[in-house]
C-alpha cells in the first residue's frame, strides 16, 4: 500500500494550501533531527519533507489525488488523467533539509524558531512561556575604501548587495539584488559608520539585520591623514635642510603650494599650514592643517675641500 501523504501531513484530502503549508510548519519542527533525539525522527522528517514536495504542487497533488503514489511516481499513462496532470514519474529528491531551507530561508532558519538563552521553542503567538519574539540578526559590517580626493569633496557612491527577501506567500523566500546609494559628506573619517536599518536577509522570524558600511582611507601617493590634518613628506637635500628651501605641495583640490621653509630642518621638525588640511565633517567650511615632515636626504660622499668648509662653518 503506498504512502499517504495526507496522513502524514495529519490532513484531510480537503486540506487548503494554507492548511498543507501550516501542517508543515509545525511537524518539521516537531521532528527535525537537530532538535528531536528520537532514533524515528529522521525519517520522519524526511516523510515529512516528501508530503510536503507533493502536495504544496498543485500538478503532483492533482497526480497523487487520482492515481494515488503509483500513478505518481510511475507516471501516468499519455491521454489519461484530467488536462494538464502531470504524465512524469515524481521521485523526490531526498533532501529533506532542502525542502526545509526553502520553507523557511536562510542558511541555517531553524535557529529562528529556538530561543538562544534555553533552547525554548518559539512558535509565534507568544510561543512556550510567551517568549515567541521575533529576534533582530546581528549587524552586517562591510569596510567602505574611499580615497582621500572623494572624502575631501563628497561623492555619491552606490553599493550592489544581494539579499534574501520573503515571496508574496509569507513562507518561501528568494535572493534578490538592491543597490544602496550611501552621499558621503566632506571630511568623513576613517571609521565613520553608516547603518542601512533591517536591510539583511529576512526570513519569516526574523528581524533582518542591519548592514553598516565603515569608512576606510585608501592608501594615497601622497598624503596621509591623521584626524583632520593631512601629512605630506618632503624629501630635501641636506644643504637645504641647514640653509632653507622652497616646498611645492599639489592639493587634493588641484592647486600647488609653495612653502617657504626658513627654519633649519632637524630630525623631527614639521611645518604646519594652518587651514590646508581635510574639510570637518561638522562643518566644511572649517578644515585641518597640512603638516609637512622631512626626508632629509645626505650625501654619499664629501670632498676633503667640502668637508673642511662644513668643519669651519659650524665647528
Amino acid at each position: 500500500m503506498g504512502q499517504d501523504y495526507y496522513a502524514i501531513l495529519t490532513l484531510t484530502r480537503s486540506a487548503s494550501d494554507a492548511d498543507v503549508k501550516k501542517a508543515y510548519r509545525k511537524l518539521s519542527l516537531k521532528f527535525h533531527p537537530d532538535k528531536n533525539q528520537e532514533p524515528f525522527a529522521p525519517e520522519k522528517f524526511r516523510q515529512i519533507a516528501e508530503a510536503y514536495d507533493v502536495l504544496s504542487d498543485p500538478r503532483k497533488r492533482a497526480v497523487y489525488d487520482q492515481f494515488g503514489e503509483e500513478g505518481l511516481k510511475n507516471g501516468v499513462p499519455s491521454g489519461s488523467g484530467e488536462s494538464g496532470a502531470w504524465t512524469e514519474g515524481y521521485t523526490f529528491h531526498g533532501d529533506a533539509q532542502k525542502v526545509f531551507r526553502d520553507f523557511f530561508g536562510g542558511d541555517n532558519p531553524f535557529s529562528e524558531f529556538f530561543d538562544g538563552i534555553d533552547g525554548d521553542l518559539s512558535m509565534g503567538f507568544g510561543g512556550l512561556r510567551g517568549r515567541g519574539r521575533k529576534k533582530k540578526d546581528p549587524p552586517i559590517e562591510r569596510d567602505l575604501v574611499l580615497s582621500l580626493e572623494e572624502v575631501f569633496h563628497g561623492c555619491i557612491k552606490k553599493m550592489k548587495i544581494s539579499r534574501r527577501v520573503m515571496n508574496e506567500d509569507g513562507h518561501t523566500s528568494s535572493i534578490r539584488d538592491k543597490i544602496l546609494t550611501i552621499h558621503v559628506k566632506k571630511g568623513w573619517r576613517e571609521g565613520t559608520r553608516i547603518t542601512f536599518p533591517e536591510e539583511g536577509d529576512q526570513g519569516p522570524n526574523n528581524i533582518p539585520a542591519d548592514i553598516v558600511f565603515i569608512v576606510r582611507d585608501k592608501p594615497h601617493p601622497r598624503f596621509k591623514r591623521e584626524g583632520n590634518n593631512l601629512v605630506f613628506t618632503a624629501r630635501v637635500l641636506l644643504g637645504k635642510a641647514l640653509t632653507g628651501c622652497n616646498v611645492e605641495v599639489p592639493t587634493l583640490d588641484g592647486r600647488l603650494l609653495n612653502i617657504p621653509i626658513n627654519d633649519i630642518i632637524m630630525p623631527g621638525y614639521r611645518k604646519v599650514v594652518p587651514c590646508e588640511g581635510m574639510p570637518l565633517s561638522r562643518d566644511p567650511q572649517e578644515r585641518g592643517d597640512l603638516l609637512i615632515q622631512f626626508d632629509i636626504e645626505f650625501p654619499k660622499q664629501l670632498t676633503p675641500e667640502k668637508k673642511l668648509m662644513i668643519k669651519q662653518a659650524l665647528l
